[in-house]
């Protein structure tokens, strides 16, 4: 796959990098991270990365602006979006050729060539690994520093159990250039305070049921209260994961059409479930979207029987 996926890259003057919605450190890191070693490797080749923005990771890379014309003749790779709906910018689809680079279950099979691995860590982790496979690609100190950062961010800073021993060697290598992490780690994890008087208010307003399912619903009232965004609200999803007695937690927050729902497991299985409402993802970590309280409710029990069955077994 390794080399299909390079054979292509030579084979194209110009290549758009592309990505999901509601971009986190992986879905940047690999973008961009790629687009890094290509421009490095291939220096007479075109090659831009388009999506939307999210303002706090900004620091990491900003997008391109690409004419319509542009991806009529090129190769489009998309990066780390399971299913179509999720990509940022549709123009994909009148490229030439796509090639899509994702480590999410497989539920979606688009392009012209998939190399999905469920297993990955992440898919900063595969683009490296594309990049080891090959000696005459190059790697540049910004490139590895997207890639730590995309690593870091989808394994929770090597917490979560889709680290592997492979996640562990990789990050060893990248931290060989001379980029600074304290800086990276400040700059990904840092909060407005309005953010954190937020996490406040979800540690004295959470239900925590006898199932273990842990929630806390977040209303564009209490948001304006916070001033808050909606896509702030990704920086305290881990706020309730170590509370004593939660087995997997909800965060539903309210935007203008509807609600948000971020669904996290310690073991029970939960992107089935995701899946049922609109979304899916990981096992342990996944999205959905709902379009009333009533139905929120609804998940809310759903997951609930979910962690019974868990907790029988």
């Amino acid at each position: 796959m390794h080399d299909r996926i390079l054979e292509r890259i030579k084979a194209y003057d110009t290549i758009i990098i592309q990505r999901h919605v509601r971009p986190d450190p992986d879905a940047y890191g690999s973008q961009v991270g790629l687009s890094e070693i290509i421009k490095a490797s291939f220096p007479d080749k075109q090659v831009w990365v388009v999506g939307d923005e999210d303002p706090s990771l900004t620091f990491l890379a900003e997008m391109d602006t690409v004419s319509d014309y542009v991806f009529e003749e090129a190769l489009v790779i998309i990066c780390d979006a399971a299913n179509q709906p999720r990509i940022s910018d549709q123009r994909y689809k009148i490229a030439k050729e796509i090639i899509k680079i994702d480590h999410h279950p497989e539920v979606d099979r688009y392009g012209d060539i998939q190399w999905v691995v469920p297993t990955a860590s992440s898919t900063s982790e595969m683009i490296y690994e594309l990049y080891a496979s090959h000696p005459e690609l190059e790697l540049t100190t910004r490139g590895a520093m997207l890639l730590y950062a995309g690593i870091v961010g989808d394994t929770g800073r090597f917490l979560f159990p889709s680290t592997s021993e492979k996640t562990f060697h990789y990050a060893g290598e990248l931290i060989k250039y001379p980029f600074d992490r304290t800086v990276l780690y400040e700059k990904l994890y840092a909060s407005r305070q309005d953010v954190a008087r937020l996490q406040g208010y979800i540690l004295q307003n959470f239900t925590l049921h006898e199932t273990g399912v842990c929630a806390i619903r977040l209303t564009k009232d209490i948001l304006t209260t916070y001033r808050v965004t909606s896509l702030e609200t990704s920086q305290l999803v881990g706020t309730i994961a170590n509370i004593e007695g939660v087995k997997a937690w909800l965060f539903f927050v309210e935007e203008e059409e509807q609600i948000r729902v971020r669904v996290r497991s310690k073991g029970p299985v939960i992107n089935g479930l995701a899946g049922k409402y609109n979304g899916g993802g990981h096992v342990f970590a996944s999205g959905a979207t709902v379009y009333s309280w009533d139905e929120a409710a609804r998940l809310e029990r759903d997951l609930q029987e979910i962690c019974r069955h868990f907790e029988a077994n």
